[in-house]
């Protein structure tokens, strides 16, 4: 196994969240960084809720970080503090990549929902004229309804138990994508093309299901974001119906090429990056795309 080279040439990406423990990003990065002699390295700081503006400030004034990885609680909030955003963050209204301009401009983008897509439509679903509902209107919720309305979804059902959050990424939705039709308030999967849970419930053991999974047709494509395991067990219980799944590493793994390219560093590929990883959890199985 190759070990990173660490030295006054390495180029840091800070990755900001909390809690640390359920990080998965260095694991990934670092072996391929390490592999293909990249002088970088991604480094865990853990950031509570509250201290983003403190933090993300001076550690992007450090000549030798080109940029950061956002996650939670820090993704919606981040916004506020960066120059410049692009057309799927200021959508999504959540950031998870932020890098330095040579003038100092702090510029965000959201792979996120790009991440998500990716990884369904390389398992055979077809997204245009689609029906999706997704579950959770937080950061990564909201940046994969964004993104599937860029890949052509025709009808978006969003939910939130904080009906406001799901009210507000609705209008942003509308003023992007006018002919997007979008209901909120209702979780209800059955006949539903994709289905996906883009809440934290699945990171606790006993977590409730977000949705009733006994309304589930056999012909959805479930997707998670919870990455504590490789089958939660909501994906567990959509698989026992018959659907096929998407486990929350997909999203990583489909995401990072973009963040290597957004951040200026070599591009690997999603099955590269799977050989590489050190993960507790081995790699999800290939599933077959289906008709």
């Amino acid at each position: 196994m190759n070990t990173p080279r660490i030295d006054g040439h390495t180029r840091v990406i800070v990755h900001l969240g909390h809690p640390t423990h359920s990080f998965k990003a260095p694991l990934i990065y670092n072996p391929w960084f390490a592999a293909s002699g990249t002088p970088a390295v991604v480094v865990p700081i853990d950031c509570p809720a509250g201290a983003l503006e403190s933090l993300l400030p001076p550690l992007m004034a450090a000549p030798n970080v080109i940029g950061a990885l956002i996650t939670m609680p820090h993704k919606v909030g981040v916004v506020a503090l960066l120059d410049e955003v692009s057309r799927t963050a200021q959508v999504a209204g959540a950031c998870n990549a932020v890098k330095r301009a040579p003038n100092g401009r702090l510029i965000g983008d959201m792979f996120d929902g790009e991440g998500f897509v990716r990884g369904v439509q390389r398992k055979g679903l077809a997204l245009k004229g689609a029906s999706a509902l997704v579950v959770g209107s937080g950061g990564v919720g909201s940046a994969i309804a964004a993104s599937l309305a860029a890949a052509g979804v025709a009808h978006l059902s969003l939910f939130d138990t904080n009906g406001a959050a799901s009210e507000a990424l609705s209008g942003r939705l509308r003023a992007a994508y006018p002919l997007l039709q979008i209901s909120t308030g209702e979780r209800d999967p059955a006949g539903v093309d994709l289905v996906v849970n883009a809440t934290p419930l699945g990171m606790a053991p006993g977590d409730p299901l977000p949705l009733d999974v006994d309304r589930l047709d056999a012909r959805s494509f479930v997707g998670e974001v919870v990455m504590r395991e490789r089958f939660t067990a909501f994906l567990s219980a959509a698989q026992a119906r018959g659907c096929r799944v998407q486990v929350g590493t997909d999203m990583l793994f489909e995401q990072i090429p973009a963040y290597l390219e957004f951040f200026g560093l070599p591009v690997a590929t999603p099955e590269r990056l799977r050989e590489l990883a050190q993960l507790d959890t081995p790699p999800p199985a290939p599933q077959e795309a289906k008709p």
